[in-house]
């Protein structure tokens, strides 16, 4: 994988658009690419990764935080493969956003070259989100996304032939725009559980990387200890 400001370009100049739908963000969002500046720590990523094999599958359950707006700022929360060691990146979730004092929820997928797509379900905090990325490993995947609070499901299929499927990852995201990492919202605290990795339990993998947001010296997210597949993600600063 590219790092830094490499990977950063690359992804920043496909103009990866996150398209108003379904109460979601105007803003133009890239999701995925870890923006690492060391082994454990990265510009836009907070939460754990695995890498050292092939990953086939993923999945975890989390509580739709809320967030506390008091100017423009985004949050995702996702669980995806590849993006950590490959310049491909599968993955579903959900925002936390603020558009200047006002919250907005939603879900959505991405296959990253191609745009993400916002879901039509409704997503509002405290809601009991669960998702899943899988394949054949022949390019075939299947996103699932559940808000069992709601009462709805979104599964997608898709093709890619092209993914590495180098990296697992449950991660709180600032997500990004053209110009760079965006401000990040005000989440509180985000409880990920169940969170698995070609069947098993992360912690139980090796390759295990606890993932802290931080930009220079400013620690913007950071994961608590992960315990039966269960961490949390605390949000520090914008």
């Amino acid at each position: 994988m590219r790092r830094g400001l490499v990977v950063l370009a690359f992804a920043l100049a496909l103009g990866v658009a996150a398209p108003a739908a379904a109460g979601g963000s105007a803003t133009k969002l890239v999701q995925g690419f870890n923006h690492r500046i060391t082994n454990s720590t990265s510009s836009n990523w907070s939460g754990y990764a695995v890498t050292g094999s092939k990953y086939t599958s993923v999945s975890a359950s989390w509580t739709e935080p809320s967030v506390s707006c008091s100017g423009t700022a985004y949050s995702s929360f996702w669980v995806g493969l590849d993006g950590d060691t490959s310049n491909t990146v599968e993955q579903t979730g959900t925002d936390a956003d603020c558009s200047g004092s006002t919250p907005q929820y939603y879900a959505w997928y991405e296959m990253y070259p191609k745009y993400p797509v916002n879901l039509k379900g409704t997503v509002l905090p405290g809601d009991h989100l669960s998702a899943s990325v899988t394949t054949d490993d022949k390019g075939n995947f299947t996103l699932t996304i559940t808000d069992s609070t709601q009462g709805w499901t979104n599964t997608t299929n898709a093709k890619l032939r092209g993914a590495s499927l180098a990296s697992a990852e449950v991660i709180a995201e600032a997500p990004s725009s053209r110009s760079g990492v965006l401000p990040l919202a005000n989440f509180g605290t985000v409880n990920f559980t169940g969170a698995t990795a070609n069947g098993a339990a992360m912690n139980t993998l090796s390759g295990l990387d606890p993932i802290t947001m931080q930009s220079g010296s400013t620690v913007k997210a950071q994961p608590s200890g992960m315990s039966n597949g269960s961490f949390s993600v605390a949000w520090k600063h914008s």
